[in-house]
């Protein structure tokens, strides 16, 4: 499991457990911690396809 699954993943259960218990700070630092999980994952696949575009000009022949 990624990093980015992992932010994913806790902050779902910190989001369900504000949720169950009523805190409303808790059920945000979830929200937030699930976004920096997309964040994460968008940063990797940018950067795996700039190591693409990268390999595929290099002049190796």
């Amino acid at each position: 499991m990624g990093e980015s699954a992992m932010d994913k993943a806790k902050g779902k259960a910190k989001e369900m457990a504000g949720k169950a218990t009523g805190n409303e700070r808790m059920k945000s630092e979830g929200k937030v911690d699930q976004a920096k999980g997309d964040a994460r994952k968008a940063a990797d696949k940018t950067r795996g396809k700039a190591e693409g575009l990268r390999d595929s000009m290099r002049d190796d022949k």
